[in-house]
C-alpha cells in the first residue's frame, strides 16, 4: 500500500526514539522510501547508524555537513515528502511547532512542508496532561497536523499513565489509512451523536452516565479526514471531536439531543452513527427548586425518553446508511441483533462492558459488527482511532452499495 510513497521521519528527544527503529522497518518493509531528521538531542537515545542502516538512506541532523558544507535544504525535504511523521514528538517539540520556532532541521522543515502531517506525543503523564501541551497539540490540530493521541501505561520515569508513544504497528496503520482515504467521503454529509445526556432531578442533580464521547469523536474526527462534512450532536462529553471544520452542536439533555439529531438528520445526512449514550429514561416531574435531605425517604418516578434511534429508523433513506452503538452486559449479540432489526440500522456495533479495555472512558474497544444482510465480523481490542477507521470502512462500503 505504500509502495512509492516518501515518508520524512522527524525523530525527537524521547526514551521512545528507539520504537523509531521499528517504524522505519516496518515502512520500508510496506514499500516506502524513508528518510530520517534527527534533533541533537534524539541522537543521545539512538544512533544515526542504527536508523541509516535500517532506512537506506543518509540520516539528516544538521542544517549543513561541516566537514564538506554540504546544505541539507529544509525546503527540498518538504518537498520530497508525501508525510511527514514526527515520532517520537516530545512536550518541547510540539510546543515549538505551535509557536512557529525553528531552531533546529527538523522545525524548519515542518515549516516548509506541503505534504500532511503527523505527530506521536511522548513523554512523561503530567508532561503530557499539563494544558501547555494540551493547547500546543489543539493549536496543531487546527492547522491541520494529526495527533497520533499517546497510549497508557507503565513509562519511563516508572509512573504509569498516558504518555507512551503508541506503538509502531499502529502508527504505521494510521499512515496507511491517511493514503488510502484520500479524501473518499469528499461531497457526502455525515451525522454523529456523542456523549451523555444528563437528565434533571433538580436544578443541582441528574441522572447520566459514564460515557466520554472518545469512541464518536474518532469517528467523527476519521469522517472528516476522508473529506465528510460532519456535524456531532453532542452530549456534556469530555472529548471532543478535533478535526478543524467539524461542527458541533451542543445538547443536555434526552430531549434535546433527540430534537436536534432528528432535525440534523431532516437536512440530508448520507452517513448516520447513533454513538451517544441517551438516557432511556427521566424523571418525570424534575423539581425547579433544589430537594432538600429530610430524613424521609424519596420517591423518583422516570418515565422513557424518546427513540433517537427508532425516530431516525422511520427516516433512513434509501441512499443513505445508519448505523447505531449497543453497549450491553447480558445476551448481548441477541440484544444487539434485535436493535438491529427494530431500529431499521444497516448495521449496529456491539461492545460488552463485561470485556476488560472496551467500553466508556478507555481509550480502546472491543466490537463486533453486525449488519443487515446477517454478515458480522468481530475486532481484537484496538484503539478507538483503529476501531473509527475501521467503522467508516465499512459504512463507505454500505455507502457504494447504496
Amino acid at each position: 500500500m505504500l509502495r512509492g510513497k516518501h515518508v520524512l521521519l522527524g525523530i525527537t528527544g524521547s526514551i521512545a526514539a528507539y520504537k523509531a527503529a521499528y517504524i522505519v522497518r516496518l515502512l520500508v518493509r510496506e514499500g516506502a522510501e524513508v528518510k530520517v531528521v534527527m534533533t541533537a538531542a534524539a541522537k543521545h537515545f539512538i544512533t544515526p547508524l542504527t536508523l541509516a542502516t535500517l532506512s537506506r538512506n543518509p540520516i539528516l541532523t544538521e542544517f549543513f555537513d561541516p566537514e564538506n558544507g554540504q546544505w541539507n535544504s529544509h525546503v527540498s525535504l518538504g518537498l520530497w515528502a508525501d508525510l511527514y511523521l514526527i515520532a517520537p514528538a516530545s512536550a518541547n517539540t510540539l510546543s515549538k511547532m505551535a509557536h512557529g520556532i525553528a531552531d533546529n532541521l527538523l522545525l524548519t522543515t515542518y515549516l516548509s512542508a506541503k505534504c500532511p502531517v503527523m505527530a506521536a506525543p511522548a513523554m512523561d503523564l503530567d508532561m503530557y496532561a499539563h494544558p501547555a501541551t494540551q493547547e500546543s497539540m489543539d493549536i496543531l490540530r487546527t492547522r491541520g497536523v494529526e495527533i497520533i493521541e499517546a497510549a497508557s501505561g507503565e513509562l519511563a520515569s516508572g509512573l504509569d499513565g498516558k504518555g507512551r508513544m503508541e506503538e509502531p504497528e499502529v502508527i504505521v496503520r494510521r499512515i496507511k489509512s491517511l493514503f488510502s482515504r484520500s479524501c473518499s467521503l469528499m461531497g457526502r454529509r455525515a451525522l454523529v451523536t456523542s456523549g451523555p445526556t444528563r437528565e434533571a432531578i433538580d436544578p443541582v442533580r441528574f441522572i447520566s452516565n459514564h460515557s466520554s464521547g472518545k469512541m464518536a469523536s474518532a469517528i467523527a474526527d476519521e469522517l472528516a479526514r476522508r473529506g465528510a462534512e460532519v456535524t456531532v450532536v453532542s452530549g456534556p462529553a469530555a472529548v471532543r471531536p478535533s478535526e478543524p471544520g467539524v461542527r458541533i452542536v451542543d445538547v443536555v439533555s434526552a430531549r434535546q439531543m433527540y430534537e436536534a439529531t432528528v432535525a440534523e438528520y431532516d437536512k440530508g445526512s448520507d452517513i448516520t452513527v447513533l454513538c451517544a449514550a441517551v438516557a432511556d429514561f427521566t424523571p418525570a416531574s424534575p423539581s425547579t427548586s433544589k430537594i432538600k435531605k429530610d430524613g424521609e425517604r424519596m420517591e423518583l418516578t422516570l418515565v422513557p425518553t424518546e427513540d433517537i434511534a427508532a425516530a431516525i429508523g422511520l427516516r433512513r433513506r434509501q441512499d443513505g446508511v445508519v448505523a447505531g452503538f449497543a453497549l450491553e452486559t447480558d445476551n448481548a449479540e441477541d440484544n444487539a441483533l434485535s436493535k438491529l432489526r427494530r431500529k431499521n440500522m444497516d448495521m449496529i456495533v456491539l461492545n460488552s462492558l463485561r470485556d476488560p479495555g472496551a467500553g466508556f472512558g478507555t481509550d480502546t474497544n472491543k466490537v463486533t459488527f453486525f449488519f443487515r444482510n446477517g454478515d458480522s465480523q468481530s475486532l481484537p481490542l484496538e484503539s478507538k482511532a483503529d476501531v473509527a477507521a475501521a467503522l467508516v470502512d465499512r459504512l463507505e462500503r454500505l455507502l457504494g452499495q447504496c
